[in-house]
């Protein structure tokens, strides 16, 4: 299992050295977040950064990590705007950049406040589906067009693909052993990992359980076309400050089947970049 850290809270400079932290004390990825104007009270009183131009100083800085968003939120972006930065980072990282994705979330104002954006899941669930596909007909290298439910398109194509051939995409799935909703689940099968969340009010409501996991991994390998190819199930928590104690948080997700941690630290009243930046010091536990 490989660990990732989020950079929660920090200025710029702050989020670009807590990545080149990340890389020299053991972390094998370093995630940002993707909000533009957030209606959420205390979470929304400092300022976002935008993610592509952090993951880009970040990937400067860093030679080996991993370096993603949790998560982006591909309805509100433009395509050719996303496969454009998106295939940026990957090149100036050398091949890195992974896509953690999801539809968004309604306090976002950058979906409320602009007329035209798909506010309904249902639309934001669809344009997602269409970004994507818009997303892997670009890393063709091909001329193209494109016809979705939300998204139409006339000829674009881009020279270059990614270093890897595609960028490995990460949807954000909701996880329910007794009715598992079919619609985001099928999205993640067709790509190459899934950010399990199960149904809460909060963040930390919405991580799935080392149980949850578990049974996710194994209705993934019964449903999951037959391939060679990774497929990569990504646990949210909160390692402990005890070695001891991470490391059996962490062996318990591992054996449960995630191929990532992702140490999340989201409480607006006790996390500080400075605070991060310790954390980020201790490094991941030793399995």
């Amino acid at each position: 299992m490989k660990f990732g850290f989020i950079g929660s809270y920090g200025s710029p400079a702050q989020q670009v050295r807590l990545a080149r932290e990340c890389e020299a004390n053991g972390w094998d990825g370093f995630f940002t977040w993707d909000g533009v104007s957030l209606d959420a009270g205390e979470f929304d009183a400092g300022a976002t950064w935008d993610p592509f131009a952090l993951l880009g100083a970040a990937a400067a800085v860093t030679e080996r990590i991993t370096l993603g968003a949790m998560v982006f939120a591909v309805p509100r972006r433009r395509p050719w705007e996303l496969a454009q930065q998106a295939l940026t980072i990957d090149h100036l990282s050398g091949g890195r950049f992974v896509l953690p994705v999801g539809v968004g979330v309604p306090i976002d104002r950058a979906f409320t406040s602009v007329a035209g954006q798909p506010t309904a899941l249902r639309d934001r669930a669809e344009t997602l589906d269409d970004t994507l596909g818009w997303l892997e007909r670009s890393w063709s290298t091909d001329v193209f067009d494109f016809e979705g439910q939300h998204v139409t398109t006339g000829d674009f194509q881009f020279p270059l693909a990614p270093v890897g051939g595609r960028i490995p995409v990460w949807p954000v799935a909701v996880w329910d052993a007794q009715r598992p909703p079919r619609r985001s689940l099928d999205r993640a099968l067709r790509w190459e990992g899934i950010v399990p969340q199960v149904r809460g009010d909060s963040p930390e409501d919405a991580e799935a359980s080392p149980d949850d996991i578990a049974a996710l991994a194994a209705w993934v390998a019964e449903h999951r076309a037959e391939t060679d190819e990774p497929f990569d199930i990504i646990f949210q928590g909160r390692l402990d400050a005890d070695p001891a104690i991470a490391a059996e948080q962490a062996r318990a997700a591992a054996d449960a089947g995630a191929t990532w941690w992702i140490d999340s630290w989201w409480d607006p009243g006790t996390v500080t970049p400075e605070w991060l930046l310790e954390r980020a010091r201790q490094g991941p536990p030793a399995l």
